[in-house]
This record gives C-alpha cells, sequence and structure tokens, in this order.
C-alpha cells in the first residue's frame, strides 16, 4: 500500500554523492559501477506519483563535534577527526540530485549510524500512518544495515532497495549474507 508505505533515504548528502565532498572517492567506484545515485533519484520521483512519503535522513554534527556521540571509536572517530557532516556545510547538505521536494519530510537528530536513536524518524513513521519501509543510501553496511535491523525490531515491514545503496567497497554493498538474512524474512 503506496499510503503506508515510506522511503528513507540516508545520507544523500554532498559529503557522499558529491565531487568535492570529503568522503565521496571513497563511494564514487561503487556509486558508478551500479548507477545508485540516478536509481535513487528515480524511485523517488516514482514513489511520489504514488503517493509515497519520502523522508531524507541526513546526519550532522556541530563543528566542535560535542554532539557526536562516540567520537573516540570506529566511523563516529572518522567523522570527528575528518570534521565529516559538519551542520551548515555544504558537505552537510543533501545533494542537488536528491533535494527533498514538496511533501518530502527531512528527519532530524541523526548523529550515529542507526537513524532511529535521539531522531525523530520514529515519530514521523507513526504519525503518518507508515507500515512498510523501504531504504536506500550510504553506507550499506553501516547506516542502512543499523536503520534496517531497528526497523525490523519496532515492527515495520522493511524493504532495502540495494541497487540504491553504495558503500566503500561492492563487498560490502552486499548488506548481508544469506545466512543472516533468513533472519529478516517472512516465513
Amino acid at each position: 500500500n503506496p499510503h503506508t508505505t515510506a522511503l528513507v533515504m540516508i545520507e544523500f548528502q554532498n559529503e557522499f554523492v558529491t565531487e568535492g565532498g570529503k568522503l565521496h572517492d571513497a563511494v564514487k567506484g561503487v556509486m558508478e559501477e551500479t548507477g545508485m545515485l540516478q536509481k535513487a533519484v528515480e524511485v523517488c520521483e516514482f514513489a511520489r506519483t504514488k503517493g509515497m512519503k519520502v523522508i531524507h535522513a541526513p546526519i550532522s554534527f556541530q563543528k566542535d563535534m560535542t554532539d557526536n556521540p562516540n567520537k573516540g571509536l570506529g566511523i563516529l572517530k572518522g567523522c570527528a577527526d575528518s570534521e565529516l557532516f559538519v551542520t551548515e556545510t555544504w558537505n552537510s547538505e543533501i545533494c542537488d540530485a536528491m533535494k527533498p521536494a514538496a511533501g518530502d519530510l527531512v528527519m532530524t537528530g541523526k548523529r550515529g549510524l542507526d537513524a532511529f536513536p535521539g531522531t525523530d524518524l520514529e515519530e514521523l513513521l507513526v504519525k503518518n500512518q507508515i507500515t512498510t519501509v523501504v531504504l536506500g543510501g550510504f553506507l550499506t553496511n553501516c547506516c542502512v544495515e543499523s536503520t534496517m535491523r531497528s526497523a525490523y525490531e519496532k515492527g515495520f515491514n522493511v524493504v532495502t532497495l540495494t541497487d540504491c545503496c553504495a558503500a566503500t567497497s561492492s563487498e560490502a554493498t552486499l548488506l548481508l549474507p544469506p545466512e543472516l538474512l533468513e533472519c529478516f524474512l517472512s516465513q
């Protein structure tokens, strides 16, 4: 049902998507190989014509990174050390190809890998009577997978558009190995 389905497009921001973004070179090869950006644009356009909600899920941090929940470890440490996704900079803006259209929603508060904790995503989904979440974005094996798992645990039906996702390698874009994928399939 398109009226109970939302696309959640994760981190389609200049930092990843656009030449000059600090992480663009890391994902550029996969983006080109799969054509994921053009596919994501087309999926959003199609969804809007069917009455689906499109929700953009950007991540951002204050320049001093005081709102980064784990600036001492892993990917979030990399965000802090390299001053990635700094609020109110070109790098943190949603890329031109994926700019929100009339009727789209932009969730707020994303500071970690998963798009649910500390954000208004669940509130937006419930308020709009969404039961099925369709995911795309960056990085497949990180933010997309984390959000997929949480959406599933929160009782949403979850679809991940793997051809609208990218990571730093083709292997990382595979999302889940088949033996783990079975945990998320209906019987």
